[in-house]
């Protein structure tokens, strides 16, 4: 299984950016994802997951009301909507997969940076 996070940039503050996860080498639809991001000296943070079929997902507290993960399993792509952003956002995104009966994340991508200024 391999994960290609893109998407991110530099964006002012209130803008928002959209970020993709495309998935390969398994079947995308037995797989729940997630993202999670890191900001400089600080711990991996859990941002937003969408299990399998779409209908179950879960936010981190920072991003409630401002991002918004969803998932198109005929292009095996999980998006993250962020809106809103605030500086307090900017960070290393990670998107990462697993199946139904992992408790850890199994596969990760490769990170994409979202900065953004104030």
């Amino acid at each position: 299984v391999q994960l290609q996070a893109s998407g991110g940039g530099l964006v002012q503050a209130g803008g928002s950016l959209r970020l993709s996860c495309v998935f390969s080498g398994g079947i995308f639809s037995n797989y729940g994802v997630g993202w999670l991001r890191q900001a400089p000296g600080k711990e991996r943070e859990a941002v937003a997951s969408i299990a399998t079929t779409g209908l179950h997902t879960t936010y981190g507290d920072s991003v409630k009301g401002r991002y918004t993960i969803s998932r198109d399993n005929t292009k095996n792509t999980v998006y993250l909507q962020m809106n809103s952003l605030k500086p307090e956002d900017t960070a290393v995104y990670f998107c990462a997969a697993k199946t139904k009966m992992s408790v850890k994340w199994e596969y990760w991508g490769q990170g994409t940076q979202v900065t953004v200024s104030s």
